[in-house]
């Protein structure tokens, strides 16, 4: 992927080095089977994110944070990856007759206060729809890898994803999932939630190809890496490998495959009216 020496975004806070303060309401062996919840029991993440919130959160500065050169390369490389995703968009709602608002991307280690809950480095990265920002501990990316996720257009691929979510709450899809959800039981609001990870999925497809149109940044290679990723963590990968069976009705994300094939379908096509989930 080709991304040196291009616009990076602005719309991005750095809190790494800092640290909140408050009382967490649920704690460490809390925290896990949270999490635990997230991936294989079909909480929804938002849920939990707001399970999770302190109260009277607080962010102070600790000692100035020291990045190391990889990791400053690597935050080099998402803040041009927001702004392509800021660039390609705005194009995009532009043809639409809309009008596109960036969100705002945090940059925090650990644990960071947000309008959704507490963000937690181990929940991995996540948008908060409330202050319209998207969350990322970049210790994440590592875990990418061990996911057996790696290279540039993976990791791209997983904050366009995010971004995703932002379109959605942008063209008015968040509020109608969240409608349906409010009147429906468990299974019902898994379901939706599935329908909404796969369309965040193809949107991200949908990101690539008209960003590859704009300024063809595509190298030989990149398409795998991205369905590496978008396989890495479908929900019954997920399951399987922590020794459980998948459970179609436990999926907030939806299957391997079918993250693949949204991706891809967003990829062909280059428009939102090819991500149509069913929501």
């Amino acid at each position: 992927m080709l991304w040196k020496g291009r616009r990076e975004s602005s719309n991005i806070e750095d809190r790494r080095g800092q640290y909140a303060r408050g009382r967490v309401a649920i704690g460490g062996g809390g925290l896990i089977m949270a999490l635990i919840a997230i991936f294989l029991f079909g909480q929804d993440p938002m849920v939990v994110l707001q399970e999770l919130q302190e109260q009277n959160l607080s962010v102070s500065q600790s000692e100035p944070y020291q990045a190391t050169p990889e990791e400053q390369e690597i935050f080099k490389f998402v803040s041009v990856v927001l702004a392509d995703t800021e660039d390609t968009w705005s194009q995009v709602f532009q043809q639409e007759n809309r009008v596109y608002i960036a969100p705002t991307l945090v940059v925090f280690s650990d644990m960071t206060p947000t309008a959704c809950g507490t963000g937690q480095a181990a929940s991995g990265p996540f948008y908060c729809p409330n202050d319209q920002k998207i969350y990322l501990d970049l210790s994440f990316l590592n875990q990418l890898q061990r996911m057996g996720a790696s290279g540039d257009l993976a990791v791209a691929y997983v904050l366009a994803h995010e971004v995703g979510h932002h379109v959605q709450t942008l063209v008015g899809i968040t509020h109608k999932v969240r409608e349906i959800q409010s009147r429906s039981n468990q299974r019902e609001i898994n379901a939706v939630q599935v329908k909404m990870e796969l369309q965040a999925d193809c949107l991200a497809g949908v990101w690539v190809n008209n960003t590859h149109k704009r300024i063809h940044f595509l190298q030989k290679g990149d398409i795998e890496e991205a369905m590496q990723a978008a396989a890495a963590v479908g929900d019954d990968r997920i399951m399987r490998e922590a020794g459980i069976p998948p459970r179609r009705e436990a999926f907030t994300h939806g299957s391997s495959r079918e993250r693949m094939n949204w991706f891809n379908k967003g990829l062909k096509n280059g428009t939102l009216s090819a991500c149509e989930t069913g929501i």
